[in-house]
């Protein structure tokens, strides 16, 4: 088993140490100010980046638009600061999964920030959504809670933070939309049981404990069978305040 995994890993050993000497050698001198985590990333994507990231697309897909196994999810086109995020909480230990906490254990706040900003800023086609995989009666609850929310059990619409469209807010706040099933399910699980985190207040996790099991599978359900309209992107503010503090998102979506 353990030689099994490490076989596995090899690849991925030798891409992080291609990536972190490119991180060395990118990284700003003294004089090179950056901003901090929580501002926005510069609009700019450094030269030679597609280069250094491969090692992201032996798992995300080619450009990062995800693959057919279903639990890898396109990172290309998302917001930059939700990226960026994301990105932190595993090098920082919020979020577990072996492989990516190993490839950017070393790297910096701002080489993982060019990282996002190179994704965030692919402008590429989504596949249509696969048939649904539910029941009209699941697919109709799971409408209900992604629209309208459940006021009696304190949980929000998923529309009030992540978008009317479901695309995302930029920067910060990703889109529900073209992500498979079992990756939903697996993610809206993780916060459940506390093993995803994010950044103090974790509204998810708060959102996340008060849904059923069958809530997330319904949820997941109806949103994997959706279209992606306007190819995805993230619109530039929400049409209300949030209806909680999010650990770094203000109101609005700005960060």
């Amino acid at each position: 088993m353990i030689d099994s995994l490490r076989t596995r890993l090899r690849p991925l050993a030798l891409w992080a140490t291609a990536l972190a000497c490119s991180a060395a050698a990118a990284a700003p001198g003294p004089a090179d100010s950056v901003p901090a985590a929580s501002a926005a990333p510069a609009a700019t994507v450094p030269a030679g980046m597609a280069s250094r990231v491969l090692a992201c697309t032996t798992c995300h897909g080619k450009e990062g638009r995800a693959t057919a196994e279903g639990y890898f999810p396109r990172i290309a086109g998302k917001p930059a600061g939700y990226l960026h995020n994301q990105l932190l909480n595993f090098r920082d230990g919020r979020r577990s999964y072996p492989q990516m906490g190993y490839l950017i254990e070393h790297l910096t706040d701002d080489y993982l920030r060019e990282m996002a900003v190179h994704f965030a800023a692919l402008d590429l086609p989504y596949p249509p959504p696969p048939a649904p995989q539910g029941t009209p009666a699941q697919l109709e609850q799971g409408r209900a809670l992604v629209q309208q929310g459940d006021a009696a059990r304190k949980i929000p619409a998923c529309v009030q933070c992540h978008g009317a469209a479901m695309t995302g807010v930029a920067p910060s706040i990703p889109g529900l939309l073209g992500l498979p099933r079992d990756y939903l399910n697996s993610q809206l699980g993780a916060w459940k049981t506390g093993q995803r985190k994010a950044q103090s207040p974790d509204c998810m996790a708060d959102v996340a404990r008060q849904l059923t099991p069958e809530d997330v599978s319904a949820v997941s359900a109806w949103l994997a069978a959706q279209p992606v309209p306007g190819n995805g992107k993230p619109v530039a503010s929400l049409s209300g305040p949030m209806p909680a503090r999010c650990g770094g998102v203000a109101e609005g979506g700005r960060p």
